[in-house]
Formats: structure tokens, C-alpha cells, sequence
């Protein structure tokens, strides 16, 4: 049972190095129901809680979200369904996290949620813990975008920020520049009054383009979205995505699914460019 589900938490690599988002999103989710059930035999297994973790934040983002994005304009009706689906896998990502760090270090979410205890939990977490808190944050704030209603889960937003925050300081290459992601989104989507700040959401993109060597184009497409767009700045909108789709999703195997689904948005935000700037 045990060399089983190893290999299948360490089966993300087949899906990553795809070149067809279609069928990988037809497969992701029997994929993860296979890792449920084992996860019901072995429930301490941190191989299977991180690729539960990691496996339901993506397949929500990449497959579920960004459908109702653009299903939306058409039928509200559908995107919303889409919306609450995803909800609904974001906060599953979001405990088989904090279950796979509660096995790594007894008592992590209590002393995460305790102001007075935050920094030592946080600090006791080393750099084989990263991969746990940048997917349990992920799946956190993901959950928290899609929940701007829901007060107890907003009130969570500084505890992401802190997950997020630890996994930086620890292994800020996690990903090629993955983490950095996040945080172009998290400074670059708030306003100044809010704690944002287009200037670090910047040096987040150019950290993130530096660990990558430019051959990610996630961070591009981020930087459109939650910079240019506020900014109303289309030229650098255009020039962001631009950039997003001229990364060769070929050069690096193990992130050619990544690039390919990132790629599909940046077409897809250029083609609706005219709804989002007006002028």
C-alpha cells in the first residue's frame, strides 16, 4: 500500500510535463480520488496529503475558476456554480495542508491561529516544510478570494500572508520563483489603503522572471491581471501578456502544462482587452 501511494504522490510529474490542458483536466480528478482512498488507509502519509494539497489547488484554479471566468459574460449562472465548486475544492486542498503540516509538527494550526504563538510555530518550520505552506496558503487565499462574504474566513487573510511569508524566507527558488507569484497577487490586487504595493508587486515579478530565467509565464499574466489592470495601463497589460505567450512551453519539460494553461489565460485576458480598459 505504502509503494503505491508513493508513486502515485509522486505522479504530478506526468500531468506537469503535458502538452494537452483538455485531457489533463479529464484526468486530474480520478487521479485524486485514487489518492483519497489511500489517503483513507494511510491518513499520516505526507507524500499523499501534499499531492492532494497541491493536486485540488491547481485542478480548482486552472480548471474550475478560470472556467467560470470565461463562461461568465454568456451564462452568470453556470460561472457561479463553477465559483462555489471551486470554493468547495479550495477548502479541501486547504485541510489536507494543514493536516500534512499538523503530521510534520504537532499542534501547527493551533499555533498558527495564536497570535502569541504564531512565531515560534512559524519559525520551527524548515525548508522541506515549503512545499506544505505554499500549497496550504495557496489553497487558503484562493478560498479566501472566492469567500469576500464569508467574515470568519477573510479575518484568515493574515495567517496566508504568514504561511506565505515563511515559505519565502526558507526557499524563496521553491517552484523557479513560484512563491513570488503569490505575492504579485496579493500587493499588486490591494489597494495602497489596504497594505498593496504595485512597487513590491514589481520586485516580486522580477524575482519570480529571474529564479524562472524567464521561462515561466505565470508571473507575467499575474502581473497583468492584478497590476495592469488596476493601473488601467494598457500598453503594459499588453506588454506583460505579450511576454507571457512568447515563453516556449516546450523549454522546460516540467512546466509545460503550467505554461500552457498560463498561456491560454494570457490570450484569453488580450481578447478582452477592450472590456477591461477604457480608454
Amino acid at each position: 500500500m505504502n509503494s503505491l501511494a508513493g508513486a502515485l504522490a509522486a505522479g504530478g510529474e506526468t500531468y506537469a510535463t503535458d502538452d494537452d490542458p483538455d485531457l489533463v483536466a479529464a484526468a486530474i480528478p480520478f487521479g485524486l480520488k485514487t489518492i483519497e482512498a489511500l489517503l483513507a488507509e494511510s491518513p499520516r502519509h505526507e507524500g499523499l496529503l501534499l499531492a492532494a494539497s497541491g493536486g485540488f489547488t491547481q485542478y480548482a484554479y486552472a480548471f474550475v475558476q478560470a472556467e467560470a471566468d470565461i463562461v461568465e459574460e454568456k451564462d452568470l449562472a453556470r460561472a457561479t456554480a463553477h465559483r462555489a465548486r471551486a470554493r468547495k475544492l479550495y477548502a479541501r486542498a486547504l485541510r489536507y495542508g494543514l493536516r500534512g503540516l499538523e503530521v510534520r509538527h504537532p499542534g501547527f494550526e493551533a499555533g498558527l491561529r495564536e497570535d502569541s504563538l504564531r512565531e515560534k510555530t512559524l519559525g520551527a518550520a524548515t525548508k522541506a516544510d515549503v512545499p506544505f505552506l505554499y500549497w496550504t496558503g495557496a489553497a487558503w487565499g484562493a478560498a479566501i478570494s472566492l469567500s469576500k462574504e464569508n467574515a470568519d474566513l477573510t479575518a484568515d487573510q493574515g495567517l496566508v500572508e504568514a504561511l506565505e511569508r515563511r515559505a519565502l524566507a526558507l526557499d524563496e527558488g521553491f517552484g523557479q520563483g513560484t512563491i513570488h507569484d503569490f505575492f504579485i497577487a496579493f500587493e499588486g490586487a490591494r489597494p495602497a489603503a489596504a497594505g498593496g504595493s504595485v512597487e513590491r508587486a514589481r520586485g516580486h515579478l522580477e524575482r519570480a522572471v529571474a529564479l524562472s530565467h524567464g521561462k515561466r509565464a505565470a508571473p507575467y499574466v499575474s502581473f497583468a491581471e492584478s497590476v495592469s489592470v488596476g493601473a488601467q495601463n494598457r500598453a503594459e497589460f499588453e506588454e506583460m501578456l505579450g511576454k507571457a505567450l512568447a515563453v516556449d512551453p516546450d523549454a522546460v519539460p516540467g512546466l509545460r502544462l503550467a505554461n500552457t494553461v498560463s498561456q491560454r489565460r494570457a490570450a484569453w485576458l488580450l481578447a478582452r482587452a477592450d472590456e477591461l480598459f477604457l480608454e
